[in-house]
């Protein structure tokens, strides 16, 4: 097999897909349909992503519904505002105009569970959460091939992720991960939102790395 090499300009590429990936609202998706072309692309970066142990624990529940999609947004609605209590001041003012999902705007919502498993993985006999996380590397996998399709994909973390599971029918011993927004949008900010809006300050690399120890 060959030693794949990839040129500074293909490095330049992904770097720049990376550089321009966002968090995308629902007051900036369109009703521009995606594809089960493109939709297949995505899913297929997902697999794509390293697991411990090769495990690839990971399922998705493709959500298209409308009702479906208007029972998560009222989770969502009951869990944000409970969310915006626990901001003070100025934070609290902001919290209240920002828009921070787009369930019912996207039109596909895509749920992604850890689906643990029954007997011992490799790699994660000392630290459980690892599965979790190679889910995690799926979904920025799917983040950044979205990105290169010019597509834009919004993570909803404001959820009960018990009261999803009961509206998608999961299994039991699943965990939600992520419930993602996909579709097409109006623009792709030059700089990340929260950022824009002045939410945070964007945390150096010098403030990040430390040699050897801390």
């Amino acid at each position: 097999m060959k030693n794949n090499q990839f040129t500074s300009q293909e490095q330049q590429v992904l770097e720049n897909i990376m550089l321009q990936r966002r968090d995308v609202r629902g007051n900036n998706f369109t009703n521009q349909p995606i594809t089960d072309e493109v939709l297949d692309k995505i899913l297929a970066a997902a697999t794509m992503a390293p697991s411990v142990g090769f495990s690839q624990p990971w399922e998705f529940v493709i959500i298209k519904n409308k009702k479906v999609k208007q029972q998560i947004g009222e989770n969502f609605k009951a869990e944000n505002e409970k969310a915006q209590k626990l901001f003070l001041d100025k934070k609290r003012n902001l919290y209240a105009k920002l828009k921070l999902e787009g369930i019912l705007e996207a039109p596909i919502n895509l749920a992604v569970f850890y689906k643990p498993s029954d007997a011992p993985v490799l790699g994660q006999t000392s630290i459980a959460e690892v599965g979790e996380y190679s889910v995690v590397c799926a979904v920025q996998n799917m983040w950044l091939m979205a990105r290169a399709l010019n597509v834009g994909i919004g993570w909803v973390s404001i959820l009960n992720p018990n009261s999803v599971k009961e509206i998608l029918n999961a299994p039991s011993e699943n965990k939600l991960v992520a419930y993602l927004c996909i579709g097409y949008v109006k623009e792709f900010f030059d700089r990340p939102e929260l950022e824009r809006l002045q939410w945070d300050d964007r945390k150096s690399m010098e403030n990040s790395v430390f040699r050897d120890s801390y």
